[in-house]
C-alpha cells in the first residue's frame, strides 16, 4: 500500500482532516522508544487503498528532542515501522499562509512529492481573504487544494491531488541560501565521506549545521563520532564571521522567499472587517479578569461532569457487574472457579469498564473545546501560573481532570506538544486527590475525627477532608520543581500557540475523537488493568483449602433461599439469628483464609516496615491489596476484620467504624488512633496505589520506566509523610 504523511502546524485542523480522510479506519500506538503517538489510518481512492500517517503538529522540522526527531525520520523513510513515504500532505491555515509556509519550505526539501492543503478555507473567505490557487501552484511547483475539513469540503479534490503526485519526482524549487552556506555543506559532506565512507541525506546535513544543539547533530555525533561536533562549531564560526550567522540565516532566507511567492497571490478585501468576531470574543475570553472568570466556569462544568455526571453511568456499570456476579453465583457452586470468575474476571472487567464514563465525558469536553477554539485560550490564560511550576498552560486541564480520576487526566496530557512538559504533567497528575480516595477519607474521618468545631463555626471533619484533598496539590508544587530541576533539566520552552478562529465544533469529529480515546483505553490500558486484578485475586485466594468456606457459603445460600421463600412477614427470629450466625462464621473464615494467603503472608512480611506508621499486618495487607484500585482497601479491611467485603458497599459505615475502633494489637492496645487514621489518609493521598493509573502511564509514554518512577517516588513520598504524621501526632 502507498503511504502518505500528513503534517502541519498546530491548530490548522490537521486532526480534523485526518478524520475526514480516514474516518474510523485508524489505529493508534506509539513510535518505538518515545512518547510520540503514532496515528495510522487508511482511505480508498479510485479502488486504491492508501495508508495515512498523522504526524504531531509542529511549526518547523528543527528537531530539539528525540520525540521531534521522529517526524524527520518518518519523512526521510528512516522509521522502520512506517517505511518509505510516497507523498506528503502539508496542511496550512489558508488565512495565515506566510507563517504556515515556513514548514512547507522545509518539508519539500525532504525530496518527497508534496500536496499543499489550504485548510479552513471558509474562515479565510469570511475574513475577505482570497488566494489565487492556480498562481500559487505554478510558483511552488506543487498541487494546491482548498479544504474546509470540519465541513468535509474539498476532500475529494485532495484525494485526486494525492493521486496526481504519487510516483512523480519532487519539485526542486526551494529558498536559496547564500553560497557560503552551500560551500560549508559541501566541505562537511566531503569530510564525512573521507572519515566515515558515507554521507547522510542532504536534508540531515543542513539540519545539523542549522540547528545548534539540535537532535540532528546529537544523533549523528552519537552514531558516528564525537569529533563531528567541533567540526560543526568551526563551520558555524566561519559563517558567522562572513555575515551568515546560524540559525538566523534560515529564518531570513525562508520568509523572504515565501513573501516573494505570495506576491499578488493573497489579497484581502477592503470591505472585510479588520476586527473579526473572534477578536471581539477574545477581548472577553482572554482578559485577565473576565477571561479568568469564564475559564473557572468552564472548568467547573468539566470537573462537575467528570465527578458527578459520570456517577449514574458508573453506578449502572457496577449494577450490571453485580447482576453478572449474582448470575454466576446462581449457576456455579462455591469453589475456586466461581471465585476466579466473580472476583477475578468480572471484578477485573468491572475495574476497567467503570472508568469509561469519566474518560468519555472528559474527552467529549476536550474535543468540543479544542474544535471550537477555546482550548488554546484556556492554555494561554493558565500559562503564567503553570510556568512558575516549570509547566505550560496546557498542563492545567490534565491536572484538573485528575481530581476526578488520574486515568483520563494522564490521557489528557497528550495535548501537550512539549515532551518534557508532557512527561512532567503525567508524573505529577496522580498526586491530585481523585474520587477513589474519597471513601477512605470519609471512613477514617467519621470513625476517628471528633465532630467538633474549630473557631466555633468550622467543622473539624470538613476541614480535615479539605486538607486531605489539598495535600496532593500542595505536595505537587515542590515535586514539580524538583523534577524540572534534576530530571527534566533545561529551560522551560517558550509558550507558543496559535489562537485559531472560533467555530462551531463538528459533531462527527467530536464523536470520533471520543470513540477513538475510549477504544484506545479499553484495548490497551484495560487489558493490563484486568491482568493485574486477576493476579491480586490469585494472591488473595491461594494456597489455602477453601472447603470450610464453601460449606458455609452453601449453608448461607440455603438459609437465604428459605428466608426469601417465606416472605418478609413470615421470617422467624430463629431463622434470622441463624443467618447472622452463619454469616459471621463465614466472615471469620474468610478473614482467616486471607491472612494465610500469599497476600496475607506478604502483609506479615511488610509489618516491620509499616509498624513505624502505627500499622499492623492487617492494614499493610489492605494497602497491598488496593494496588489494582484504591477502593479495594475498604473491602479488604472488611474481610480482614471479619466483617465481610460487602460492608463498605452496603453503606454500613457505622458498623465498619465500630469494628475498626475495637481492633487491637496483640497486647490489647487500640490499633486505630487519630494519628494512625491520619497517617492512612495521608498515605493514600500521596501513594500510587492504582494499577489503572500506572498502566495508562505505560500506555501514554510507551515505556515501563515512567510508571516505575511514578510508583517508586510516590510510594516513598507517601511513606515518609505518613511516618512524620504518625510520629509527630503520637508525641503531641
Amino acid at each position: 500500500m502507498p503511504t502518505v504523511v500528513l503534517i502541519g502546524n498546530p491548530n490548522t485542523g490537521k486532526s480534523t482532516l485526518f478524520t475526514a480522510l480516514s474516518g474510523l479506519h485508524t489505529r493508534i500506538a506509539n513510535y518505538p522508544g518515545c512518547t510520540v503517538e503514532k496515528k495510522l489510518g487508511t482511505f480508498d481512492d479510485a479502488g486504491v487503498k492508501t495508508t495515512l500517517v498523522d504526524l504531531p503538529g509542529t511549526y518547523s522540522l528543527s528537531p530539539r528532542s528525540l520525540d521531534e526527531m521522529v517526524s524527520v525520520d518518518v519523512l526521510l523513510g528512516r522509521q522502520a515501522d512506517v517505511g518509505k513515504i510516497d507523498a506528503v500532505i502539508c496542511i496550512v491555515d489558508a488565512a495565515n499562509l506566510e507563517r504556515n509556509l515556513y514548514l512547507f519550505t522545509q518539508v519539500r526539501e525532504i525530496g518527497v512529492p508534496v500536496v499543499l492543503c489550504l485548510n479552513m478555507w471558509d474562515v479565510a473567505q469570511s475574513r475577505g481573504i482570497t488566494v489565487d490557487q492556480t498562481l500559487l501552484s505554478e510558483r511552488l511547483g506543487v498541487p494546491v487544494v482548498a479544504t474546509s475539513a470540519h465541513k468535509n469540503q474539498g476532500i475529494a479534490e485532495l484525494k485526486a491531488a494525492i493521486r496526481q503526485v504519487m510516483g512523480t519526482t519532487a519539485d526542486s524549487r526551494r529558498p536559496v541560501f547564500p553560497d557560503l552556506f552551500h560551500s560549508e555543506i559541501a566541505q562537511l559532506s566531503q569530510w564525512m565521506q573521507n572519515r566515515f565512507g558515507s554521507v547522510p541525506p542532504l536534508f540531515l546535513l543542513e539540519r545539523m549545521l542549522l540547528d545548534v544543539g539540535g537532535e540532528s547533530e546529537k544523533k549523528l555525533a552519537l552514531a558516528l563520532s564525537p569529533e563531528l561536533l567541533p567540526i560543526l562549531a568551526e563551520a558555524r564560526a566561519r559563517l558567522a564571521v562572513q555575515g551568515c550567522r546560524v540559525p538566523a540565516i534560515e529564518t531570513r532566507v525562508r520568509y523572504q522567499w515565501i513573501r516573494e511567492q505570495l506576491t499578488d497571490v493573497v489579497t484581502r478585501s477592503e470591505a472585510a472587517p479588520r476586527v473579526t468576531t473572534s477578536d471581539k470574543l477574545d477581548r472577553i475570553l482572554t482578559h485577565k479578569i473576565s477571561g479568568l472568570l469564564v475559564f473557572v466556569g468552564v472548568m467547573f462544568l468539566v470537573f462537575q461532569s467528570i465527578y458527578a455526571w459520570a456517577g449514574p453511568f458508573m453506578e449502572a456499570i457496577e449494577t450490571v457487574q453485580g447482576w453478572a456476579a449474582s448470575r454466576v453465583e446462581a449457576i456455579l457452586p462455591p469453589g475456586t472457579f466461581r471465585s476466579l470468575v466473580i472476583d477475578g474476571m468480572i471484578g477485573g472487567v468491572g475495574s476497567v469498564v467503570v472508568f469509561v464514563p469519566q474518560i468519555a465525558l472528559l474527552f467529549l469536553f476536550i474535543a468540543i473545546l479544542e474544535d471550537c477554539g477555546y482550548m488554546a485560550r484556556a492554555a494561554f490564560l493558565m500559562d503564567r501560573l503553570m510556568t512558575k511550576l516549570g509547566l505550560s498552560g496546557k498542563s492545567f486541564v490534565p491536572l484538573m481532570s485528575s481530581f476526578a480520576c488520574a486515568v483520563p487526566g494522564v490521557m489528557a496530557a497528550r495535548v501537550i506538544e512539549s515532551r518534557q512538559d508532557r512527561l512532567l504533567t503525567i508524573l505529577i497528575a496522580p498526586l491530585m486527590s481523585c474520587s477513589a480516595r474519597l471513601p477512605v477519607y470519609l471512613l477514617m474521618i467519621a470513625a476517628f475525627v471528633p465532630p467538633i468545631y474549630v473557631a466555633k463555626f468550622i467543622p473539624l471533619q470538613g476541614l480535615v477532608l479539605f486538607l486531605m484533598y489539598s495535600v496532593g496539590a500542595l505536595v505537587a508544587i515542590p515535586v514539580a520543581w524538583v523534577l524540572r530541576k534534576f530530571v527534566f533539566q533545561g529551560e522551560t520552552p517558550p509558550f507558543v500557540m496559535e489562537l485559531p478562529s472560533y467555530k462551531w465544533p463538528s459533531l462527527r469529529i467530536v464523536a470520533y475523537r471520543v470513540y477513538d480515546r475510549v477504544k484506545a483505553f479499553i484495548l490497551r490500558a484495560g487489558t493490563l488493568i484486568f491482568c493485574s486484578s486477576v493476579l491480586v485475586w490469585a494472591a488473595a485466594y491461594f494456597p489455602m483449602d477453601h472447603a470450610k468456606e464453601r460449606e458455609l457459603q452453601n449453608q448461607l445460600a440455603a438459609l437465604e433461599t428459605h428466608r426469601d421463600g417465606l416472605g418478609a412477614d413470615s421470617i422467624h427470629p430463629t431463622l434470622r439469628e441463624e443467618i447472622h450466625m452463619v454469616s459471621d462464621q463465614l466472615h471469620v473464615e474468610s478473614g482467616r483464609l486471607l491472612e494465610a494467603s500469599f497476600l496475607g503472608r506478604a502483609g506479615h512480611w511488610v509489618e516491620p516496615l509499616v509498624k513505624p506508621l502505627g500499622w499492623d499486618w492487617r492494614i499493610g495487607v489492605s494497602v497491598i491489596a488496593s494496588f489494582p484500585a484504591r477502593e479495594v482497601v475498604l473491602a479488604t479491611m472488611g474481610t480482614i476484620f471479619s466483617l465481610g467485603s460487602e460492608v463498605a458497599d452496603e453503606g454500613e459505615e457505622a458498623r465498619f467504624a465500630d469494628a475498626l475502633q475495637e481492633a487491637t494489637w496483640p497486647d490489647g492496645r487500640p490499633l486505630f488512633t487519630l494519628p494512625v487514621a491520619v497517617s492512612i489518609m495521608v498515605f493514600f493521598a500521596l501513594c500510587a496505589q492504582c494499577a489503572a493509573t500506572l498502566m495508562i502511564i505505560r500506555r501514554e509514554t510507551n515505556s515501563w520506566r515512567w510508571p516505575v518512577v511514578t510508583f517508586v517516588y510516590m510510594t516513598a513520598l507517601a511513606y515518609l509523610a505518613a511516618l512524620l504524621v504518625y510520629q509527630i501526632g503520637t508525641r503531641l
